[in-house]
């Protein structure tokens, strides 16, 4: 979807063109919603955006200048690659803002009051925000017109079981557990509290800045999510300065299955749950236990209602 430049400037995206009647604009927000994985589970730290070099490759000897060279271009793909990701959760946070007025949201006001000298990436940020509103928040982006290029969000989110009601019915709240949850899961069932409030810094979240939605964030997952036992939160120990980290609640192992947050996960990357052995053992084990511990209990249903009714007991 974005390709990374081999100089220093900002990235280019692909041409725009005709592709059965479709601009670049639409196969873009298209793709996103179809191959491009997201980032938002990934580790905050950007891969080697140098170009590759063959294993075996003699390394060509550096002058200096050559050095600082080098150098100066790998920090300015970094800016560059910064400032995209910045517009991108600029953008989600405007698109968010927006739909709560159910207004038509244009291309114009995007680029005005958000991407601005960046509008010629449109194509590509459009589509990075596009996923960011999908899975962290459950929002599809829709183009309504390609000729005035105006957009609505459409409320898509599902829940995984049923506890989108002791939520509060808020699709984004079970949204952003459903985050954590696979955050922690991925991270061998615990993550330290500064791998949570990173993620929710790539969302486009300030942890204790107010959100539109969510309030406060670091109070809703502090309070709420650990009070009410989706998560559970301790100080991890032997660790100076003192550092604490989150794991699943006691809510989290019963309602909510390993593998549909695995699923979540791999879906977000596009790949498949196995392409994580260790998370996916676990949660086929997982899957087992709740199949036995769901067969003893409609067994000891079974067993109770033939002592019923053999004691002329009716459940009327």
């Amino acid at each position: 979807m974005l390709q990374k430049p081999e100089s220093g400037a900002l990235p280019i995206p692909q041409a725009e063109g005709k592709d059965g009647g479709r601009d670049g604009e639409t196969q873009a927000l298209t793709a996103s919603q179809e191959e491009a994985p997201s980032p938002l589970l990934q580790e905050s730290s950007k891969e080697d955006l140098g170009a590759g070099r063959e294993e075996g490759a003699a390394e060509p000897a550096l002058t200096p200048k050559g050095a600082r060279t080098l150098a100066a271009k790998a920090l300015a793909r970094r800016r560059a690659y910064r400032r995209l990701d910045r517009t991108v959760a600029e953008l989600v946070q405007f698109l968010l803002v927006k739909d709560k007025k159910k207004s038509p949201i244009t291309r114009s006001e995007m680029v005005k009051y958000v991407i601005g000298d960046l509008k010629d990436l449109f194509p590509e940020i459009i589509a990075r925000a596009a996923e960011h509103l999908r899975y962290a928040f459950g929002f599809e982006l829709k183009q309504l017109g390609r000729k005035h290029h105006t957009y609505i969000l459409i409320n898509k989110l599902k829940p995984l079981e049923e506890e989108e009601e002791d939520l509060g019915g808020d699709g984004p709240r079970l949204g952003l557990l459903i985050m954590i949850l696979g955050l922690i899961y991925m991270k061998g069932n615990s993550a330290r509290e500064t791998q949570v409030w990173e993620m929710l810094r790539r969302l486009g979240m300030r942890p204790s800045k107010y959100h539109f939605l969510f309030g406060y964030p670091k109070r809703l997952i502090l309070e709420d999510f650990v009070q009410q036992r989706y998560l559970n939160y301790r100080q991890v120990p032997h660790t100076n300065p003192p550092e604490c980290e989150f794991s699943w609640g006691p809510r989290s192992n019963l309602e909510i299955s390993k593998m549909k947050v695995l699923g979540f996960v791999a879906k977000l990357h596009k790949k498949e749950p196995h392409h994580w052995p260790v998370q996916y053992r676990e949660a086929l084990a997982d899957e087992a236990d709740r199949a036995r511990a769901k067969a003893r209990a409609e067994a000891s249903m079974r067993a109770r209602a033939r002592a019923n009714q053999r004691a002329g007991i009716h459940p009327w």
